[in-house]
């Protein structure tokens, strides 16, 4: 029987159980692929440079038959790759009940002799098979859909130091949608949002994770989704400009923390970081900070006084936070609803978030 073509979008409405396989180059696919795809490249970046390169400058039957020397040799433990795979899958089945064998879905950049080739060796073996139509391609312009579309949104907002992060894990607890852009960005930030992070995503797949967070919510009658209220730019990635713009337009609720309980959380959050890592982010600072809270800053952690150093960056960080809120919020006043905190106590906060967001109150008091 001939292979069958998914399209993307019947991918995700009804294959997102399948073992699904990127047959590109490791080189595209460390770049960026689908969430939750592995990878069995076809070619090496090597490999592919040669075919693509033979496939221009001489013939396309020339460049297929040069491919088929580099798959040959690859087709048994492609096989067994993919045999070791399915039973892993197998092995996270919590229906003991008999089930049909999970299918395996097999895309490349845009849906042509890679996967082809690939999803004839699996066929042929015996494997349940499904390609992609249009490839990661396809999945690209999905992904960039998802950003257009308007999803209803709640900022969370405050200074640094609140527990946002805590609060937006208590408010999923409890239910609530929330897309943690941090998390998804491997940093919190900052200058100091690279410390004990893994490393960053690449700006497209970034745009990946987020997007297909965007389709799961937008699938369910969940309102509204809720994130922290950023700055485009987290780290080394950005966050789509027409998204970051509808945020910007979203309500807002800023979490009014006593500097003091921010204090303590931020020396309990960065207090045992790498101290060389911390005065390389103060030194990037060093000229907004200005030269000597910079100086001093460094000397209190030298001494051992991280309670001392973080006061004068949580000062510096406030005055930041407050400007940056203003910025291209023209209705501010109208999208800003305040409520008064006394600490940083996520699973109350959180109950408090949720009273304020239902009853649209502009403050609640103590």
């Amino acid at each position: 029987m001939p292979i069958t073509s998914l399209s993307i979008s019947q991918y995700f409405t009804s294959y997102r159980h399948a073992l699904l396989i990127d047959v590109r180059s490791p080189g595209e696919y460390n770049h960026a692929h689908i969430p939750g795809a592995l990878s069995l490249p076809l070619f090496t970046d090597e490999e592919r440079k040669v075919v693509g390169t033979t496939y221009k400058q001489e013939s396309r039957e020339k460049a297929i038959k040069i491919g088929l020397k580099y798959f040959g040799p690859k087709m048994v433990r492609m096989i067994e790759q993919v045999e070791k795979w399915l039973k892993e899958k197998e092995g996270t089945r919590t229906d003991a009940a008999p089930q049909q064998p999970f299918p395996v879905v097999v895309h490349c950049w845009r849906g042509g002799m890679r996967s082809a080739g690939i999803a004839w060796l699996l066929d042929l073996y015996g494997f349940n098979v499904f390609t992609i139509k249009g490839g990661y391609k396809s999945f690209r312009h999905f992904c960039l859909h998802q950003f257009e579309l308007d999803h209803p949104m709640a900022l969370v907002g405050g200074y640094t130091g609140s527990g946002k992060t805590a609060l937006l894990q208590a408010l999923r607890q409890s239910g609530q949608a929330v897309i943690d852009l941090e998390q998804l960005a491997s940093h919190k930030g900052s200058a100091f949002g690279n410390i004990n992070m893994p490393a960053q995503p690449s700006q497209e797949m970034f745009e990946n994770k987020l997007a297909i967070e965007l389709y799961q919510y937008s699938k369910h009658a969940v309102q509204p989704i809720w994130l922290e209220d950023e700055s485009q730019r987290i780290g080394d990635v950005n966050i789509p400009f027409g998204f970051y713009q509808k945020m910007r337009q979203s309500p807002l609720f800023f979490l009014d923390i006593p500097f003091e309980s921010r204090l303590s959380f931020i020396v309990q959050d960065y207090g045992k970081g790498d101290i060389e890592k911390l005065v390389n982010a103060i030194i990037r600072i060093q000229k907004r900070l200005g030269g000597l809270e910079a100086k001093n800053a460094i000397q209190f952690l030298m001494d051992g006084d991280i309670k001392s150093c973080f006061s004068i960056l949580l000062r510096y960080y406030d005055k930041w936070y407050l400007k940056g809120m203003e910025v291209h919020r023209e209705n501010l006043r109208d999208l800003l609803q305040k409520i008064s905190m006394t600490d940083t106590d996520a699973d109350r906060n959180a109950k408090r978030l949720l009273a304020a967001y239902q009853e649209g109150v502009k403050e609640m008091p103590e």
